[in-house]
């Protein structure tokens, strides 16, 4: 018998129908010589300190840092679970051979090992591997099972990850606890967790201390168009005074038009992260409920896997992409059929390759997040919202480049420049898929609203105008959302908008771009943050809390996304995972023996979060 395991009770009913696995028994589907069982997510979980040593069940400095031999791991307490693993492990220890079903990715891959390490497997195993729930997808990859040896870096690589966070956040937090928390509370250290709750302190902290100033604008309106001096700001306002006298009652004269036509290539398809950024800014969703939203589209079969890193396609997706937009073309969400409209012009021709879409050499496991072609039906109103993103970017790749003019106008009055510049959108190309009714307006709709239209000048024309002086004042930096906090840990704490560039600091970002909404939720939860409308604002105790730490390896952005490299170079056989945890056993000692020789009064003060110890 074939023992299938899948990560959710629905995946598993989707693949045992594909398979002939139709007669339901308690805990499994069985037919056709499968037997297909399920997780529920987690069901075993490295064991805690006191299942190493009585010694460590009780917390006291004296005992840290706490580095087992060799790692354990053991069933989750949860009387559900221990029902569902008796059943995983009655059948694994009766089978032939396993093939391993879960989600295609490193969570997923640990998720499975783990069980099948305490099932005590002893049968060969294989690996399906699928990036969408279609039938098709999942029939194929039955046709291409994988040996499951194939997949041991990415097993390495979560395990990895598993061991560093352990070590990690059970030190750190019992160490921090016991030195600093005056027997009061629990201060949560994690790996991932304390940059990112820095990176909004820090943040928070140049706000608060921002010193606003003022500065005067001088501008003039002439022919109903408002110039800028080009000099830019004053500093004083006797300085601008002055300017403002120099040009009051003296001729404006155009000295320059220029005309410059250019191109505006559609965005990049969605990974995870931009997709989370773009359902921040246009929904207001949380990164959590993005990220669940789009897992749910996954599961409905409707878009393919979500928890990528990457924005391009493979080239062997492009003969699929015809029948996706065919798919898309027949799609109706109350008897309207939004996308046939936008498809239609390159429909019957061969669609466009480009490389900012299709590039192998970018793909690695999995590719971006696209429409599987399946034709939706009976979405909730926020998946229609998330579903709406994915299905236009992936019809924007496909469309021409955006054409537009650019109008630079310089003029004089009395040697001071003035400037204004205005955009014309000459074809709408691409841009057409975000040409919604007003009530469903998108950023770019906003900006093309406000993107200057200017009247036509010509070069010397001159006349009257009104000159103005403005007193601005400096701001500070903006609060993050979690759109910025979002980009912010992609990027290791820089604030990028290039796409290419972010492309390549991602190598060195915060967590996985499937960890980071539950890094943020943990924060809340923590009460280390709270939202206020859209910002995120570090509480007192967060702020405390990272005061407290004066250990810089516990919050560096830098340093926690080197960490997160080598995470990704086990993965992809480049780096060795052993060397990885005995270098963050060797920091962990370090910061355990820094914080003990700390002789300072620094205390917590402010009373946190209860948790059990």
């Amino acid at each position: 018998m074939i023992v299938c395991i899948a990560e959710k009770p629905s995946v598993a009913r989707d693949i045992a129908r594909i398979i002939g696995a139709t007669q339901s028994k308690d805990g499994y589907m069985e037919g056709n010589g499968y037997q297909v069982t399920w997780t529920f997510g987690h069901l075993c979980t490295l064991k805690e300190p006191h299942d190493y040593t009585e010694q460590w069940k009780r917390w006291s400095l004296g005992s840290l840092p706490m580095i087992p031999q060799r790692f354990g791991i053991k069933l989750i307490e949860d009387d559900g679970i221990k029902k569902q693993f008796a059943v995983i492990e009655r059948l694994m220890q009766q089978a032939d051979s396993i093939v391993n079903c879960g989600d295609a990715g490193q969570e997923g891959e640990l998720i499975q090992r783990w069980v099948m390490q305490k099932a005590g497997a002893k049968c060969p195993v294989q690996r399906l591997w699928i990036s969408s729930m279609t039938d098709e997808a999942i029939r194929e990859g039955f046709a291409k099972l994988k040996d499951q040896k194939d997949y041991q870096p990415l097993y390495l690589a979560g395990l990895s990850r598993a061991i560093g966070d352990w070590l990690l956040g059970m030190n750190a937090t019992r160490l921090y606890t016991l030195k600093y928390g005056q027997n009061r509370q629990v201060l949560s250290v994690g790996r991932v967790q304390t940059p990112t709750l820095a990176l909004i302190v820090n943040r928070q902290k140049e706000i608060d201390n921002f010193k606003t100033e003022p500065y005067w604008v001088l501008a003039t309106v002439y022919r109903d168009t408002t110039f800028t001096a080009t000099k830019g700001k004053f500093t004083s306002k006797e300085e601008g005074e002055k300017a403002f006298q120099l040009i009051e009652g003296k001729p404006f004269t155009v000295t320059s038009v220029e005309k410059k036509k250019g191109t505006e290539a559609p965005p990049q398809l969605y990974d995870l992260t931009s997709l989370q950024v773009d359902c921040n800014k246009k929904f207001g969703l949380s990164a959590e409920m993005a990220l669940n939203l789009i897992q749910q589209l996954y599961e409905k079969k409707i878009t393919t896997y979500p928890r990528v890193d990457t924005r391009y396609l493979s080239d062997d997706i492009y003969p699929d992409c015809p029948q996706i937009l065919n798919g898309l073309y027949q799609t109706k969400f109350v008897s309207v059929a939004p996308y046939a409209p936008l498809i239609k012009p390159i429909g019957g021709k061969p669609l466009k390759k480009s490389k900012r879409v299709f590039d192998s050499s970018k793909v690695t496991d999995h590719h971006a997040i696209i429409p599987t072609g399946v034709i939706p039906k009976g979405l909730s109103n926020l998946e229609h919202h998330v579903f709406d993103l994915v299905a236009r970017r992936f019809i924007s790749v496909f469309l021409p480049d955006c054409k537009f003019s650019t109008t630079t106008i310089l003029g004089t009055v009395d040697e001071i420049e003035f400037k204004v510049t205005g955009k014309e959108i000459l074809e709408q190309g691409w841009r057409t898929v975000n040409l919604k009714l007003k009530e469903e307006k998108t950023e770019i709709n906003e900006k093309e609203e406000e993107e200057n239209i200017l009247p036509t000048f010509k070069k010397g024309e001159s006349g009257p105008h009104t000159p103005t002086l403005t007193e601005k004042w400096t701001t500070p930096p903006p609060y993050y959302t979690e759109a910025t906090l979002l980009r912010a840990m992609e990027t290791a704490g820089k604030f990028v908008d290039d796409e290419e560039l972010r492309a390549a600091l991602k190598e060195n970002g915060i967590g996985r771009p499937s960890s980071r909404a539950s890094i943020i939720e943990t924060l809340f939860k923590r009460n280390y943050i709270r939202r206020e409308r859209k910002r995120l604002v570090a509480t007192p105790t967060g702020i405390e809390l990272i005061d407290l730490i004066r250990e810089e390896l516990l919050k560096s952005c830098e340093l926690t996304g080197i960490w997160e490299k080598k995470l990704r170079d086990i993965e992809h056989q480049k780096y060795d995972a052993g060397q990885f945890v005995e270098e963050l056993k060797a920091q962990i000692t370090e910061i355990v023996n820094d914080v003990l020789r700390d002789n300072s009064p620094r205390r917590i003060a402010l009373e946190m979060p209860k948790k059990n110890k």
